[in-house]
C-alpha cells in the first residue's frame, strides 16, 4: 500500500469533509492545516440551528441565480468561511496556515483567506473565479490546483466510491 504525501491526504481529508454539505448546486469541503496538523474543518451549508437548503430548497435555484455570481444570495456559509469560523469559535490561530479546498475559493472567501493570515491554497475543484485569483496573487498567496492521480496517470479513487445523499 502507498503511503499518500501530506498535501494528497489533507485533500482526501477536504473531499470527505465535502461529504457534510448540506448544499444543493455543489459540496464543498475544506481543512486548515498548520505544520501537518488539522486544526479546522468546515463545509458549505446553513449556519448553525438555520434549517438547511435539503429541507427548505435552493433559493439561489428558486431565483435562477448562475454559479459566480450573486454570493450574497444564499442561506449556505461557504466551506472556506467555516473552516476559519470554526477555528475562530473555539479559539484558534490561523496565521500560517494551509487550506486544503475541494473548490478555488471565491472572492468573499479570498478577502476572507487574506485577513486570516493563511499563506498557501491548494484545490482541486472547477469553480473558476479570476477577480478571486487576481487577489490572492497581489496578496502573495500561492494557489494550486491539484489533482488526486497516481504515476500511471490513473485517477484516485480514495474516494470516488462516496455516495452523496
Amino acid at each position: 500500500m502507498e503511503r499518500p504525501s501530506w498535501d494528497e491526504y489533507f485533500m482526501q481529508v477536504a473531499k470527505l469533509v465535502a461529504t457534510r454539505s448540506t448544499c444543493l448546486r455543489r459540496r464543498v469541503g475544506a481543512v486548515l492545516v498548520r505544520q501537518e496538523r488539522i486544526i479546522s474543518t468546515g463545509y458549505n451549508g446553513s449556519p448553525r440551528g438555520i434549517v438547511h437548503c435539503e429541507k427548505t430548497g435552493c433559493l439561489r435555484n428558486m431565483m435562477s441565480i448562475p454559479s459566480g455570481e450573486r454570493y450574497e444570495l444564499c442561506r449556505g456559509v461557504h466551506a472556506e468561511q467555516n473552516a476559519i469560523i470554526n477555528a475562530a469559535y473555539y479559539g484558534i490561530n490561523t496565521a500560517g496556515t494551509v487550506l486544503y479546498c475541494t473548490e478555488q475559493p471565491c472572492i468573499i472567501c479570498a478577502r476572507m483567506i487574506i485577513n486570516a493570515g493563511i499563506v498557501r491554497i491548494i484545490h482541486n475543484g472547477d469553480f473558476q473565479d479570476d477577480l478571486s485569483l487576481k487577489l490572492l496573487h497581489e496578496a502573495g498567496i500561492p494557489i494550486e490546483f491539484m489533482t488526486l492521480e497516481k504515476e500511471d496517470g490513473e485517477q484516485n479513487t480514495f474516494f470516488t466510491e462516496i455516495k452523496r445523499a
